[in-house]
């Protein structure tokens, strides 16, 4: 019934592909989709670019599991949903992430998953949850004033995590 963490981590690093250093990206120096910032965070001590440069998917599995996966407790949700959840948490964090979830199924929006969300989510129909989803993924990606240099792969990348996701629930049944 659920998606298990390592295939989403293996499609979310499809869509985050290897290192970039964008000077228009807010994230900027960013490898298999980690930011420096976050790395180092997350390490506790700084890095250079020849360690971001040397990230794999080995190394960085964890941290996408605890600071991201498990927040979410996307574990609990059902196949499919749990995709577009852990995606959108990458890429705008877990708190905005949840706050669309909540809108999609008409619940007080917190950015707190909790009893009352996964509830919801688990007795809504989960290809409408997911289509509902990323049409407003998209429709709040459209506001950020990163839009014109970045929404045309924004775009692909949610649509193709619609088709991923529905896929899923697709197999779950």
């Amino acid at each position: 019934m659920f998606l298990t963490f390592e295939p989403a981590l293996r499609l979310l690093l499809r869509h985050e592909g290897g290192f970039v250093n964008n000077p228009e990206d807010p994230g900027g120096m960013t490898n298999l989709g980690v930011t420096k910032h976050q790395w180092e965070s997350y390490l506790s001590e700084p890095v250079t670019e020849a360690d971001m440069r040397a990230l794999t998917a080995d190394r960085v599995a964890p941290f996408y599991k605890n600071r991201y996966w498990n927040t979410v407790q996307a574990d609990k949700l059902p196949a499919g949903v749990d995709n577009c959840l852990f995606d959108c948490c990458v890429n705008s964090g877990p708190g905005r992430a949840v706050k669309i979830l909540q809108e999609v199924l008409g619940l007080t929006q917190d950015g707190i998953i909790g009893g009352q969300t996964i509830a919801a989510a688990l007795t809504r129909s989960v290809q409408d949850t997911i289509r509902d989803y990323t049409n407003a993924r998209l429709t709040f990606l459209k506001t950020l004033s990163t839009w014109s240099s970045f929404g045309k792969g924004w775009e692909a990348r949610v649509v193709g995590v619609q088709a991923e996701a529905l896929a899923f629930a697709a197999s779950d049944k």
